[in-house]
C-alpha cells in the first residue's frame, strides 16, 4: 500500500464521513489490499476478498463517491480487518 492509498484509507475512516472522495481512489485502495474486482452489468461492481464480497454502483456522471458509498467501503474494510 503506497502513501496515496494510506491517505485514502485515512479519509475513509475520518469522521465526519467525507463526501468529496474520488471513487477511483477507493477502487485503487481495494485493489491494492488484494480484492478481486468482479464487473457486473452497467455501473455495478463487486469487490471480493477472503470469501467476503461487497457490491457497489460506480458513481456517474460525477466521479466523487457520496457519503453512503464511503460508509459502505468503510464497513467492508472493517469486515476484512483493515482499520485506519
Amino acid at each position: 500500500m503506497n502513501s496515496r492509498h494510506r491517505k485514502t484509507l485515512e479519509t475513509i475512516f475520518a469522521d465526519p464521513i467525507s463526501g468529496i472522495l474520488s471513487w477511483d481512489r477507493i477502487e485503487a485502495l481495494l485493489v491494492s489490499i488484494g480484492c478481486n474486482v468482479v464487473e457486473g452489468s452497467g455501473s455495478s461492481v463487486a469487490f471480493e476478498k477472503d470469501g467476503r464480497r461487497a457490491y457497489f454502483h460506480r458513481p456517474h456522471p460525477q466521479r466523487d463517491a457520496l457519503r453512503y458509498r464511503v460508509k459502505a467501503a468503510r464497513e467492508f474494510l472493517i469486515k476484512l480487518g483493515i482499520t485506519s
